[in-house]
């Protein structure tokens, strides 16, 4: 009985715990229709601009690319001799996919001692910095999401050796998000007067 018991406290535990992580956006091919469903996303976003001097939706646009907005992303298995599972191919982690030496001096430099990769509020302030790191360390515009994503990718010092001209894919998919970011752009355009006007409305009448 007592071990039943633990089984179903444990089990509750686990669906608890579940219940609370934040789940992506239904829709995430629409920025409003990803801020309309986590708002707090969009407030987020919008202090990560304030502080960075990014648009929101160069990172937004980057984010989906590497984890498709899950807290929990992780990069794809390690295989020894091809089938014995060894680790991951990398340190990356949560919604910016941020590698663990790069987070590290992400936390350093802002004294965001707290922050946590799988927390969308420090992930996207996280991406944010890096962008503004690019466009003072390589020169790139805070609003040229192909090149930021590049610079992402393959760091600043393999962005300015040119490494991604030796990978075909890379140039695609920097294309890829740099469309995104277009199109989240223009849609933000038409949604985010109602995001604030909704928050304002709740605030003093909700």
């Amino acid at each position: 009985m007592k071990i039943t018991k633990h089984i179903v406290s444990s089990s509750l535990l686990v669906f608890i715990l579940a219940g609370c992580a934040t789940p992506p956006p239904q829709n995430p091919e629409n920025i409003c229709e990803i801020f309309r469903e986590h708002r707090d996303w969009y407030f987020a976003a919008k202090d990560a601009r304030e502080r960075w001097g990014v648009p929101i939706h160069v990172p937004m646009s980057m984010m989906y690319q590497e984890s498709s907005f899950n807290a929990d992303a992780l990069p794809p298995r390690d295989y020894l001799l091809g089938f014995i599972p060894w680790g991951r191919v990398s340190s990356a982690y949560g919604y910016s996919q941020a590698k663990t030496m790069t987070w590290d001096d992400y936390v350093r430099e802002t004294g965001n001692s707290g922050a946590d990769r799988d927390n969308f509020e420090d992930a996207i302030d996280f991406m944010a910095w890096f962008i503004y790191k690019t466009y003072k360390i390589n020169k790139v515009s805070k609003w040229d999401a192909y090149n930021q994503y590049l610079n992402y990718h393959e760091g600043w010092g393999g962005f300015r050796r040119k490494t991604y001209k030796k990978k075909a894919w890379l140039v695609k998919v920097s294309r890829k998000v740099d469309s995104r970011a277009r199109r989240y752009s223009s849609q933000l355009k038409r949604c985010e007067s109602d995001l604030d006007h909704g928050w304002l409305w709740r605030l003093f009448f909700g």
